[in-house]
């Protein structure tokens, strides 16, 4: 089996929600067998679903992820190259090329067209592979930006790289040498930025798709009942969260 394939296959399984699933099946297949270790399953898969569902336990742990790197504001610096990371996209040629975006390929495109307009001088990188869609997410992306107004000869695209260790292995020798920004989503900019300083390369931080904008804002009652969208926020959390664990693990061999 592809390596890339075992990888996605085995971080889907360890998604909270998974998780969940596979102790309930258990519960429901030691019903009969054993119901006290059915019952503890059981309670296992309701106190997960619920504390990730649990806007003040999501809202933590996501912060914790995307304050690492402060939003990019405004530099006098000259910039060389804005690289934008791949996200999800769908083409359809019924729809307009923007609509094709997943939305953190928009919030990335986003962000790099905001970059570009106080950057004109910068050339934009956009990156990532196809996946089962015929035309690559870096094209998709590149499209958008053009028809937002930006230069086509002012971007290049990284149509290949599957995920983001091979989008820094690849943007790398490009952009040796050179003043970059970085932009990806603030919860995936900690590995982001691990993978690109192993390359040697030490760019701007420019982090955009926050999930938790204003942490410290006063909180109605309907803040503390459990969300589906805390849910799905609890997954990116642990999923980066493993992400930069199995980093640390692999820069232990290196």
């Amino acid at each position: 089996m592809d390596l890339f394939l075992l990888k996605k296959i085995i971080t889907v399984l360890i998604m909270p929600i998974n998780i969940v699933l596979l102790l309930l099946v258990f519960a429901l297949f030691l019903h009969g067998r054993n119901p006290k270790k059915s019952i503890k399953s059981l309670s296992a898969a309701i106190f997960i679903l619920l504390i990730s569902a649990f806007p003040p336990f999501s809202d933590t742990v996501m912060t914790a992820i995307e304050n690492d790197y402060p939003a990019y504001v405004s530099s006098n610096d000259s910039i060389d190259y804005i690289v934008v990371l791949g996200c999800r996209h769908t083409n359809n040629s019924n729809l307009p090329v923007t609509s094709q975006l997943g939305t953190c390929s928009l919030q990335r495109m986003v962000e790099a067209l905001r970059l570009y307009q106080l950057h004109p001088e910068a050339r934009i990188i956009t990156s990532g592979y196809g996946g089962h869609n015929p035309v690559s997410n870096a094209e998709t992306v590149k499209q958008s930006l053009i028809l937002l107004g930006v230069p086509a000869q002012k971007i290049i695209t990284e149509n290949f790289p599957k995920d983001t260790e091979e989008e820094a292995e690849l943007i790398a020798p490009r952009v040796q040498g050179t003043k970059i920004i970085l932009v990806t989503n603030a919860n995936h900019m900690p590995r982001a930025m691990n993978y690109f300083q192993a390359q040697g390369i030490y760019p701007i931080a420019a982090p955009t798709g926050y999930w938790v904008k204003n942490p410290d804002s006063s909180k109605s009652w309907v803040y503390y009942v459990p969300d589906s969208k805390k849910l799905q926020q609890s997954t990116i959390a642990w999923y980066e969260s493993l992400g930069l664990l199995v980093q640390w693990f692999k820069s232990l061999f290196n």
